[in-house]
């Protein structure tokens, strides 16, 4: 039978400077302040870099941790949809969604995109269309501590009642003879959008 292990999966382009870097580690250590009173045993997050040591099946490793998460926070930016990896557990999420839609009434859809960069364009609708998502492209390195911070709060505790609304009712509705070990990550999906025309205006 499987269990429930982690609050939710950190999908997210990686990034070596400390913008990216220090926005990951902000927002995540806010969700687990935050979540940490609605669990029992679980792990508020699966980060890769926290849970992924280097001689694991990587693939299998992240099809599990999907599998055995409540829900998803997706960290957006233009690098995100230009990376096949990031695409795919999205689009494995996806999958996990629609299983569980059979399971009991989703209160909202388990994919959470917080948005850190915008496109310069527009925003994809893969992250539009689904309903809420959080935008937090105002952070800068000057914002401090987002645990703490007055102007980013009243959206993290968005997401930490839509997660452990989601949590609760999972709890109860796993079938008995759910399988995360059999659950494969798909394949790396299209682009999100059409490439751009090759001549800009000067």
């Amino acid at each position: 039978m499987s269990t429930i292990r982690y609050g939710c999966f950190f999908s997210y382009a990686h990034g070596n400077h400390p913008y990216m870097v220090k926005f990951k580690n902000d927002l995540a250590d806010a969700l687990k302040c935050y979540l940490e009173p609605h669990f029992d045993r679980e792990s508020e997050l699966f980060i890769d870099t926290e849970q992924l040591g280097g001689g694991d099946d990587l693939d299998r490793r992240i099809a599990t941790a999907l599998c055995e998460s409540v829900c998803m926070i997706v960290i957006y930016t233009p690098k995100y949809e230009a990376h096949g990896y990031t695409r795919r557990e999205f689009a494995a999420m996806q999958q996990i969604e629609n299983e569980r839609r059979l399971w009991y009434p989703l209160p909202s859809h388990l994919i959470i995109p917080v948005i850190m960069t915008r496109h310069p364009f527009n925003l994809p609708p893969q992250i539009t269309d689904p309903g809420m998502y959080v935008d937090f492209s105002r952070y800068t390195l000057a914002s401090g501590d987002l645990k703490t911070n007055p102007d980013f709060l009243p959206d993290i505790e968005k997401i930490v009642q839509r997660i452990a609304a989601h949590y609760h009712y999972l709890r109860h509705s796993i079938p008995p003879e759910h399988d995360c070990s059999r659950f494969v990550l798909p394949p790396i999906p299209e682009e999100w959008r059409a490439t751009p025309p090759p001549h800009f205006p000067r």
